[in-house]
């Protein structure tokens, strides 16, 4: 049915907001909700017109712009699966996520289309379009001609809306099923939950190729009628001066350390602002702290996955406890149960698992790894251990697999090893996160050198030619050995407890 279809919600809002802004760039270019109506059909047009057919996958790998926005919107009205890639992506990480998911087309950055011109030739794609951070390319050129007249495909609640991709702790990364449902629940919850009406003004500093940025921010904007100050990337001067336009504020915890770290930043800043919402990565009970004496707010933390969007969420009104991510939204269940799959008592700590629409289809094309992440009551094994307290509020304290969030970004530390294990005069390598000030944790691996020939500045230098940048360790510390226990497992928490003031 339409009313299943993303897009059939915010069109709600489109055609009653017309000509009211619903985003302006921080080089002052204002796009009203007529224009995102507009926009996002010529799209669509252009690539129907191309052949692509409704549950095909579109791969897009560029830099923010309000028009990388209308091609999502496209992707959604049209009946596409929205594949969105990292623009830190190299060569060889992009070679598995095109293969796997195989795209009816690819979008790319236009310095890149050679790039991928192979890329896609590998893989046996022969739609390669660009499209950069001015929001030109070959792209919107071509749908310049496009009519501005598009319907709405009907989706069932349980097709695809978009594939997201969480690398694999084994090396090999999954590809992430969200519905149009999944994504539609979980965005009405989060609208209801904090509050959010036309009224508000967004300040979205976000990157939109993961969950934070592109579904949850821009989700409820759209959803509430609430309208953007888009900035291409987050820098805190930029935030500060904008803050008193906005009223409501989403970042990563790296994001309010920068603030804080800035003289320019005081409560007059905010005057406007009601809520500052944290997520993607671990808010320290300091930085909470810091900020509420600094301007009088409390920052609401929240928990999700890229599997799960927004789990848990601290009260817009209520208790927002320091080092707890708050009670499951509505419609979401939680529990923490043992190893035999048994729920702990109050308080006491083990695997964190979630129930709800907001959970993901499954895997693609990996239905074993679904079935193997599902309890038989559909539960689902989130990887993380976790507390609840006796208000129901969730503490994440820990992450099974080592997964290391840094800067809001996840780094699965089997890929860094893999690929440093690969180098000539490495014997063997152990990746971890440490804590930072920063970026909460630090890419850090600990090498066994064969020989002396393995450099840090060279094994630096050959990680930021293949790796995303923020997978690429900050600091590689040489070792003589790595320590084990009684099973050969190498000991990683004994090296981050060795390390752990590293970057003090």
């Amino acid at each position: 049915m339409p009313e299943h279809n993303l897009y059939s919600h915010f069109k709600k809002q489109f055609d009653r907001h017309g000509d009211r802004e619903l985003l302006k760039t921080g080089e002052q270019i204002a796009y009203t909700f007529a224009d995102a109506e507009r926009e996002s059909a010529k799209l669509a047009v252009l690539l129907c017109d191309m052949g692509i057919q409704p549950g095909d996958r579109v791969s897009a790998q560029v830099e923010k712009s309000p028009q990388a926005l209308f091609l999502y919107l496209a992707c959604l009205r049209a009946g596409f699966v929205f594949h969105p890639l990292n623009p830190a992506y190299q060569s060889g990480e992009l070679e598995y996520f095109i293969g796997n998911a195989r795209p009816a087309l690819v979008i790319c950055d236009p310095q890149r289309q050679q790039e991928f011109s192979e890329l896609c030739g590998a893989a046996d794609i022969d739609q390669l379009m660009t499209l950069n951070a001015q929001g030109t390319g070959s792209l919107t050129d071509a749908a310049m001609a496009s009519s501005d007249q598009f319907g709405i495909v009907p989706r069932a609640a349980d097709d695809l809306a978009a594939l997201l991709y969480s690398s694999g702790t084994t090396g090999v990364p999954k590809g992430i099923m969200l519905t149009h449902d999944n994504l539609l629940r979980n965005t009405q919850a989060l609208v209801e939950a904090w509050g959010f009406t036309e009224s508000d003004r967004l300040l979205h500093a976000l990157p939109i190729f993961h969950v934070h940025g592109l579904f949850v921010a821009n989700g409820c904007a759209m959803l509430s009628g609430a309208s953007m100050r888009w900035l291409a990337a987050y820098s805190p001067d930029e935030a500060i001066q904008y803050l008193p336009e906005c009223s409501v504020m989403m970042g990563v915890p790296t994001y309010y350390t920068r603030l804080l770290a800035s003289n320019h930043f005081d409560a007059s800043v905010c005057k406007s602002v009601r809520l500052f919402v944290s997520g993607s990565a671990p808010l320290l009970a300091e930085t909470f702290t810091d900020f509420e004496a600094r301007t009088g707010h409390r920052i609401l933390e929240r928990y999700g996955m890229t599997e799960t969007n927004m789990n848990t969420s601290n009260p817009l009104h209520g208790d927002r406890k320091p080092g707890t991510v708050g009670p499951p939204l509505p419609g979401v269940s939680v529990r923490v149960v043992d190893a035999a799959g048994q729920a702990v008592p109050c308080g006491d700590i083990g695997a964190l698992q979630v129930r709800g629409p907001n959970v993901f289809k499954g895997y693609w094309e990996m239905p074993e790894k679904t079935v193997e992440d599902f309890t038989a009551d559909g539960f689902f094994n989130t990887g993380d251990t976790a507390s609840i307290d006796s208000d129901g509020y969730v503490s994440i304290v820990g992450r099974a697999k080592d997964l290391v969030i840094t800067g809001g970004l996840n780094v699965y530390p089997k890929e860094v090893e893999l690929f440093l294990d690969r180098q000539p005069g490495v014997s063997e390598a152990a990746v971890i996160g440490v804590p930072h000030a920063d970026f909460g944790e630090a890419v850090v691996a600990v090498v066994v050198r064969a020989g002396m020939s393995a450099t840090e500045d060279g094994l630096i230098r050959s990680a930021k030619a293949e790796l995303a940048n923020f997978k690429v360790p900050k600091k590689i510390v040489f070792t003589d050995e790595l320590p084990r226990n009684t099973m050969a497992k190498v000991q990683k928490n004994v090296l981050r407890e060795r390390l752990a003031g590293l970057f003090s």
